[in-house]
């Protein structure tokens, strides 16, 4: 089951790398009415997160620099950044970085019991392939909201 899950993990991951790098800089920071954050803010809260819930069951080495946190928490927001955010070719280098750790994560692990169990809101997970499962579907929903916004900004000739 490893392998389907790193294969997954790497596609998202590679789509949302080609993704970012075709996304023109001017727009990420433009922020439609009808959304809550901004291209910047998915990429880095992609990055961000995956690197937070693989921690959880592997001791990867952070390569995030600690200002990450207060930009692309859960609940953050670009209209209340009081620093500067990563540039478009550091949020692909952190991208690529954490791409290129996966296969630092060894397959066994995926059955390692999570103990105690991860919640995040309504879900709770058991194993760390579940957590690992439930990363790859976070990127894949923020990956979805990114290719909403990019529409939407060209819709509106940003």
């Amino acid at each position: 089951m490893s392998n389907e899950l790193f294969s997954t993990a790497k596609s998202v991951r590679e789509m949302v790398i080609q993704q970012v790098i075709l996304i023109p800089e001017e727009m990420f920071d433009v922020q439609p009415d009808q959304f809550n954050n901004t291209i910047r803010w998915n990429v880095g809260h992609i990055a961000f997160s995956n690197e937070y819930l693989l921690s959880l069951g592997v001791p990867l080495k952070s390569t995030l620099p600690d200002h990450f946190t207060p930009l692309f928490n859960t609940g953050t927001k670009p209209s209340e950044w009081s620093q500067k955010p990563p540039t478009k070719e550091e949020l692909i280098h952190y991208l690529t970085e954490q791409l290129s750790s996966l296969p630092q994560i060894p397959p066994n692990i995926f059955d390692q019991q999570m103990d105690p169990p991860v919640e995040l809101g309504p879900l709770k997970f058991k194993t760390f392939g579940e957590v690992f499962n439930f990363a790859t579907v976070h990127e894949t929903i923020h990956l979805t909201t990114i290719s909403c916004l990019l529409r939407v900004l060209q819709y509106q000739k940003v």
